[in-house]
């Protein structure tokens, strides 16, 4: 616990067999009182490796998609009783160390979300992100902070904490269940007017951390640049999404 709060940290997992070892190695435990890891069917030793280390996983039968990935990890971090849950990709392409300060963000800072910004650091280029990502991130950053009226550095990492209550009250489960989740519930996070902060993050590309291939973020692009029309036409009243409807489907605690 840190500051009183039950701290969990959860892995979505999709073929991360060789990086999932080095990440948790990397895992402050001090202050983390449970990792789950959930399993989108991966084909590659994923699962055998997680329970060697003695996470508690968490396995779908078949292959869901990211997003309905984070939905299990979160219903089941609240199971277990999380009042803050940290989001981090198990392909160490991100620090696993900064976890604690996340954490204290929330729990001392009085933020409700909290993200690992890969872009508030100098160096996201040097650190091997490929430039049309670079540019893209750029891009759909700035024409989404238009659309939303905020200043963040980045809408796209995956490295994220949240306070119990964001996880709660979000109709998460009117989001996608593919890779523009993480956008729909940032974007939600805003439209609910939870606090949100960002910690500067570097981060690592490898041949073997995770990546989007090329036809999958033209779609993921699209979809970021369609949330946050959705939200500018249903804060002027022009339409109504059940994305940020108090009364949209909820994750199940």
């Amino acid at each position: 616990m840190i500051n009183g709060y039950k701290v969990i940290v959860v892995l979505p997992a999709y073929r991360a067999a060789r990086t999932l070892e080095k990440t948790y190695e990397h895992l402050p435990r001090m202050g983390v009182d449970d990792v789950i890891l959930v399993d989108d069917a991966s084909d590659d030793g994923t699962v055998e490796v997680a329970k060697r280390l003695g996470l508690k996983v968490f396995v779908h039968k078949k292959n869901l998609g990211y997003g309905a990935n984070q939905k299990t990890c979160y219903e089941e971090a609240l199971r277990l009783g999380a009042d803050i849950v940290v989001m981090l990709h198990p392909d160490y392409q991100y620090k696993p160390e900064l976890v604690p300060a996340m954490v204290s963000m929330i729990a001392f800072g009085g933020y409700d979300v909290v993200l690992g910004s890969r872009i508030l650091v100098k160096g996201a280029l040097k650190g091997g992100m490929p430039v049309y990502k670079y540019i893209a991130n750029r891009f759909l950053t700035f024409v989404e902070n238009i659309l939303i009226s905020q200043k963040f550095s980045e809408y796209h990492t995956g490295f994220r904490a949240f306070r119990r209550e964001v996880l709660e009250k979000l109709p998460i489960n009117e989001n996608s269940s593919g890779f523009v989740f993480d956008n729909e519930m940032l974007v939600q996070a805003v439209y609910f007017k939870f606090n949100i902060g960002e910690i500067s993050c570097p981060a690592r590309y490898f041949r073997e951390a995770s990546t989007i291939h090329f036809f999958s973020s033209v779609r993921y692009g699209l979809g970021v640049l369609s949330t946050g029309a959705k939200y500018l036409l249903e804060k002027m009243g022009l339409a109504h999404f059940r994305l940020f409807d108090t009364a949209g489907r909820k994750l199940a605690s």
